[in-house]
């Protein structure tokens, strides 16, 4: 199985979400857009590289499938220098998070075709792990913080979702959010951590509909939704506790917002009468990127300056525009797939 469509498995979770991607006509500002294919990157259907994670120096971490469908994970450097790596005895492997001292975590895939997590150094050295009571359907890392902390969620052997934190020392803390379901694919899911190992996630409840949250160092959690939401996911967190995500209004049309340390929320679209706008991410300085889709089905990515200024961007034979990372500089990384259905990871700045 290649690795890029066990990363597509986070799109269904996403679409639980009621992830509805975004974009339309907004003047695009000056930028530099940069194409990121991985040397043996195979160049045919669901084959070619993807990036999801970029930290302040403007290394990237991600993944890229051969010609031959084995999966690897990778590191480009700032100056464009890759280096290939993969979990020891994985068939599949993909970096998903990193930190500004180019600690990567991510995903790998056994010969059973199980998932597992991993952390691997800036000098290359590889940490396999796994939460207590691990599924077969493996788990799925977001997000890393300076410290070396990871989080991310799994399946038990219930199919519910647990999130889990991983402390520095290797401790693995799972936890759920108050009023979460325990049946299958309810449960909770950590989103993204900070500094200060502030983590905000969505959780779903027993009739499955969901919820933001925000867990604090101590473990204590609040729920939130977005004030007449029909679903709120928090999807970013930065180091003053600023929070994005998105959530589904009444009419299930999909908007993104923000919300401040003490519990202020502002609400945005990227583009006037678009068909739904998903904050993805945000960085120190509170700018955030995202995806949305224009009134005809086209999709786009979006930035948001912390002033509330919105810049559109698209990508020369993209479909798709995919995932996204941002550093504290605002560059921008994630990946499309072209007409050929050949993935293209990119960074934006």
């Amino acid at each position: 199985m290649k690795r890029i469509s066990l990363r597509n498995t986070h799109l269904p979770q996403l679409t639980l979400l009621a992830l509805t991607l975004a974009l339309t006509g907004i003047p695009a500002q000056a930028q530099t857009i940069t194409m990121i294919d991985a040397p043996g990157a195979g160049k045919a259907s669901n084959q070619g590289t993807a990036a999801f994670a970029i930290n302040t120096a403007g290394t990237i971490t991600g993944e890229y499938t051969t010609s031959s469908n084995v999966t690897h994970g990778y590191v480009r450097s700032s100056a464009g220098v890759y280096t290939t790596f993969d979990a020891p005895g994985a068939t599949a492997t993909g970096g998903e998070v990193i930190n500004p001292a180019g600690v990567i975590a991510g995903v790998y895939q056994d010969s059973t075709q199980a998932l597992h997590g991993f952390v691997r150094t800036s000098k290359g050295a590889i940490t396999p792990f796994n939460p207590p009571g691990l599924g077969p359907n493996g788990l799925f890392v977001y997000g890393i913080n300076t410290a070396g902390a990871v989080t991310g969620f799994y399946f038990d052997t219930n199919n519910v979702h647990q999130a889990f934190v991983r402390a520095v020392n290797g401790k693995i803390t799972t936890f759920q959010a108050p009023g979460s379901g325990n049946g299958l694919n309810q449960g909770t899911i950590a989103g993204a951590i900070n500094t200060s190992g502030v983590i905000v996630g969505a959780y779903f409840d027993a009739q499955s509909h969901y919820h933001g949250f925000v867990r604090a160092a101590n473990g204590t959690i609040t729920d939130f939704d977005y004030p007449g939401a029909n679903g709120t996911n928090a999807t970013g967190i930065n180091t003053a506790g600023e929070i994005t995500g998105f959530y589904v209004d009444t009419n299930k049309l999909g908007h993104s917002f923000t919300r401040t340390a003490s519990g202020a929320f502002t609400s945005f679209d990227a583009a006037p009468r678009d068909h739904g706008t998903s904050a993805l991410a945000i960085n120190t300085a509170g700018v955030i990127t995202g995806i949305y889709q224009d009134m005809s089905g086209g999709q786009h990515g979006f930035v948001r300056a912390a002033n509330g200024t919105i810049t559109s961007f698209s990508l020369p034979g993209s479909l798709q525009p995919l995932g996204m990372g941002i550093n504290t500089a605002g560059a921008v990384v994630g990946w499309y797939s072209d007409s050929n259905s050949v993935y293209h990871g990119y960074v934006r700045k």
